[in-house]
């Protein structure tokens, strides 16, 4: 051993798994892993990649600042089970990009700082299924993707067209997307792209022109969502944009599943879909549970009611016959998905008797009328509308109301705020139908 101080305020160990090789060596919480076999870990794919191999050296820095060198002969890949203050150990990578649709931008002025960060991550894009654009990276950091086989990655595209995809993201570096994917694709690296469509800008001949491109590079480029722009009351300076409507909506749908047959004949998949947004907008029903094939793109809102009803359909299955419960709940929800919400909860009444479920609504009031979706339903536009409603038991929400893995709505009310202020229990329910079913079955035990 050898003491020494270091001056290293980052890989900090905040919680060593029981049972792990890092428990039976003696690391403990608020130790600092220094390096692995010599290298600076900068940050957790650094760690996963260098931890992978049979025998490591780990030299990890103790709260008494003695500086220990572990020799460690392990199972390929098998992890050293601990975990850092913050999992990515450094600062997520922010976007440079000044992109016509960013939502972002659309904010308004006076909410919390965190939302206002845009991030571009190669390493979120791993390990959380972000998307990034790829164009807020070095050549080496592309180098890295590839050497490291970070797979899969997520990649926004909008667009192959060099020159309107840097005017689209207002970034000299964006046209230079199409032939990353191509070192992608010969390095065997899967991606999934998303497309953010823009009537006008690059739909049409422009979105003919990108799906070839990337079909050409299936199966690396795996499968492509294609969701509408998002438009707020909040484009005070920025381009002037169209929503799409239904007339433009039907027209997308008539044309992506003649895309869909021409590349089900061709690769064997339907390769590109569109987001459930589109078949809301229209009152088309969403494709059946097989066509969406392995639902890649979820995250997206690809295939999500159509996996949802399915999932509650076979929760349905299993509830005993003439079952009873006598409570009423409200489910909120956003504008665009009312009716299909309606139909699930009239589902779920005509399954269980002296049931009341009242699906409300919500119109978007904080961030316009054009926002029609349930994730983007704020706390306070909850309470204002929902004040009418007495005597219900409870009321469930979408947990995509809500900040990941917590309470907080995007005004920063909580869940606290709104049981207090409509003196009502609040539900947060998985996109999930055994979840959602398990709400009301819960209440009759």
């Amino acid at each position: 051993m050898e003491l020494k101080s270091l001056d290293n305020d980052i890989n900090i160990i905040e919680k060593v798994e029981k049972g792990s090789i890092a428990e039976e060596l003696g690391i403990e919480p608020g130790d600092i892993l220094v390096s692995i076999n010599d290298n600076k870990v900068l940050d957790i794919i650094d760690y996963k990649y260098l931890i992978s191999d049979n025998y490591v050296v780990v030299t990890i820095q103790k709260k008494n600042n003695e500086v220990w060198d572990f020799e460690i002969e392990k199972d390929y890949d098998e992890d050293l089970g601990i975990y850092f203050t913050n999992p990515l150990i450094d600062k997520a990578k922010s976007c440079r990009n000044k992109c016509m649709f960013c939502f972002i931008d659309q904010l308004p002025k006076g909410m919390r700082e965190t939302l206002y960060f845009k991030d571009d991550d190669s390493r979120l894009s791993f390990l959380q299924g972000n998307f990034i654009t790829l164009t807020n990276l070095r050549d080496d950091e592309i180098q890295r993707i590839i050497d490291y086989r970070l797979s899969p990655i997520n990649v926004s595209v909008h667009t192959t067209n060099p020159e309107l995809r840097i005017k689209m993201l207002n970034n000299k570096n964006a046209g230079k997307i199409y032939n990353i994917l191509k070192k992608f694709s010969q390095a065997k690296i899967e991606v999934h792209c998303q497309i953010v469509l823009v009537p006008g800008v690059n739909d049409g001949a422009e979105l003919d022109r990108t799906l070839g491109d990337l079909s050409k590079l299936y199966p690396s480029v795996n499968s492509v969502a294609v969701v509408p722009v998002g438009i707020t009351k909040y484009r005070e300076d920025l381009p002037k944009l169209e929503p799409f409507n239904e007339v433009s909506s039907l027209e997308f749908l008539k044309y992506i599943r003649n895309k869909q047959e021409e590349y089900l004949k061709k690769l064997g998949t339907r390769f590109v879909f569109p987001s459930d947004e589109f078949y809301a907008m229209t009152n088309i029903a969403p494709p059946s549970y097989g066509e969406y094939e392995k639902f890649l793109q979820l995250e997206n809102g690809v295939g999500l009611m159509t996996l949802f009803s399915y999932e509650v359909d076979r929760e349905i299955e299993k509830l005993k016959d003439d079952i009873s419960l006598k409570k009423k709940y409200i489910v909120a929800t956003g504008t665009l998905a009312y009716e299909f919400v309606k139909s699930i909860c009239d589902k779920v009444m005509n399954n269980i008797r002296e049931l009341e479920i009242k699906v409300v609504p919500i119109k978007n009031d904080f961030f316009g009328t054009t926002i029609t979706v349930s994730g983007l339903i704020t706390g306070q536009d909850l309470i204002n509308q929902l004040k009418e409603y007495k005597d219900f038991d409870a009321l469930i929400i979408p947990n995509s109301m809500l900040r990941s893995g917590e309470k907080v709505f995007l005004d920063d009310l909580t869940i606290e705020d709104i049981e207090k202020e409509l003196n009502i229990k609040v539900i947060p329910s998985k996109v999930k139908g055994k979840d959602f079913i398990n709400i009301f079955t819960k209440d009759m035990r």
